[in-house]
């Protein structure tokens, strides 16, 4: 693995932190040349608590939950949100869900330990992943979680004998592939018909599908599911899968006798991560999705569905940032310049993955114009180990502490231990006061598993 060639004709964009726009969270202000979040200096919050770091702005949290939530029950009143928590959890996030009446989507039996030890009612839990063990689903199904969703005739077989031995009816949906092609990277598509998950469309194989969850003891099917991926701008594909969605609820009602009452269109929109990012807003989301379900229902003669939305990044990803501390500079004349902070791609992998993009700034000079292109490299044992590729920041010097903007979604959740690096905090920041809602690691913490 190694970086792409850097383009040398890339020019400085000189803008300073406040012109980044879109990026930065709700309450990103610049006093005295440093950057503030949540009324927190994030210069003395470095200091204080060490890099690398993760700062999210609790207040941005809130009020997204909150945007989704509106948009959604004025347009649409029988809906709800379900926060993907596979974006970002700890206990505070899912207590802040909870507090802010969305429901929790959980796709791994240790997501949903974290929610059950946080006190979030298991009834508005929904069960993802194309693979879940018997174990998880025995966990689930013995929580008493809301919604299981099916992802195969296995999972189908063995949530009917896990919910006959314990005596009880689970709510089931299926999750089914529509087929639509969305406009994001390959590696975030889940929608089209090359994909691991759900029931495919293709042959009536969904179609006949139903048949067997309809004759399994154990198991309501009450609900379809469909999620055609992640960071989606173009949102004509919201509005394709959710006509087929409701075509087959329509041919579903005709063949088996079954209204199908609840609908999950899967994630939520697309957000910025550079200044040219123009991704649709919440409201527009939500005015395309209910205009799409009301239009398709009316057409094939159905009753509108219970309508429910699953976002994850688009909650959590503007409101995160890392700092990190500048520890060497090595310029390269006529390659790149490089500029070594203290982590990585063990807490933030996506660079590494595919390329991801990514503003920064130093905080300590978030007033001064961006006016050098460098490379934000890691200090991993990988050549392709980096976290900002040619990007714009202001000129950077040893102890500098730079701001990475838009992490709150998969850094943390994807983070490693790679080179025996401990996971950096996370800190909740608003109304000026800062505190640890998810403590650093220590090197004892690497080895606290090891026999």
């Amino acid at each position: 693995m190694s970086l792409p060639a850097s383009d040398l004709t890339k020019q400085a964009d000189h803008l300073t932190t406040m012109d980044l726009g879109a990026v930065l969270p709700a309450t990103a202000e610049v006093r005295e040349g440093h950057l503030f979040i949540g009324g927190v200096d994030m210069v003395e919050l470095a200091r204080e608590q060490g890099t690398a770091l993760y700062v999210f702005d609790e207040a941005d949290i809130r009020g997204r939950l909150a945007t989704y939530r509106e948009n959604f029950q004025s347009r649409y009143a029988n809906s709800e949100i379900i926060y993907a928590s596979k974006a970002f959890i700890n206990k505070e996030m899912v207590r802040i869900v909870a507090a802010e009446g969305a429901s929790l989507d959980v796709s791994g039996g240790g997501e949903l330990a974290i929610a059950l030890a946080a006190g979030f009612p298991a009834e508005r839990v929904y069960v993802h992943g194309n693979n879940k063990t018997p174990q998880e689903l025995e966990e689930a199904i013995s929580a008493g979680v809301g919604r299981i969703v099916l992802d195969s005739r296995l999972e189908l077989a063995r949530v009917s004998e896990i919910a006959q031995r314990l005596g009880v009816v689970q709510d089931v949906y299926m999750r089914i592939t529509p087929g639509v092609e969305a406009d994001t990277h390959e590696y975030i598509k889940t929608g089209c018909e090359d994909s691991k998950f759900g029931f495919t469309m293709r042959e009536d194989f969904a179609f006949n599908c139903v048949g067997d969850v309809l004759a399994a003891p154990g198991v309501n099917l009450v609900g379809l599911h469909c999620h055609i991926g992640s960071q989606i701008f173009a949102l004509h594909s919201f509005a394709e899968a959710v006509e087929i969605m409701v075509e087959f609820i329509a041919r579903i009602k005709e063949r088996y006798g079954l209204e199908i009452t609840e609908l999950d269109i899967g994630g939520g929109v697309g957000i910025a991560y550079t200044v040219q990012d123009q991704p649709a807003t919440i409201e527009q989301f939500a005015e395309v999705a209910t205009e799409a379900l009301l239009g398709s229902c009316e057409v094939h003669g159905v009753n509108p569905p219970k309508l429910l939305t699953e976002p994850g990044r688009s909650i959590v990803a503007t409101a995160g940032v890392t700092l990190y501390t500048v520890g060497i500079l090595k310029t390269l004349p006529g390659i790149r310049k490089y500029v070594a902070i203290d982590g990585g791609m063990s807490d933030n992998i996506r660079t590494a993955l595919y390329h991801a993009a990514y503003e920064a700034v130093i905080a300590n000079k978030a007033d001064q114009p961006r006016t050098e292109i460098v490379t934000l490299a890691g200090k991993h044992c990988e050549s392709g180990d980096a976290v900002v590729l040619d990007g714009s920041i202001q000129t950077p010097e040893l102890g500098d502490i730079v701001c990475v903007f838009d992490t709150g979604a998969y850094c943390r959740s994807m983070s490693s231990n790679y080179n025996g690096q401990p996971r950096p905090a996370v800190v909740f920041v608003k109304d000026g006061t800062a505190r640890v809602v998810t403590r650093r690691e220590t090197y004892n913490d690497l080895m606290t598993c090891d026999i």
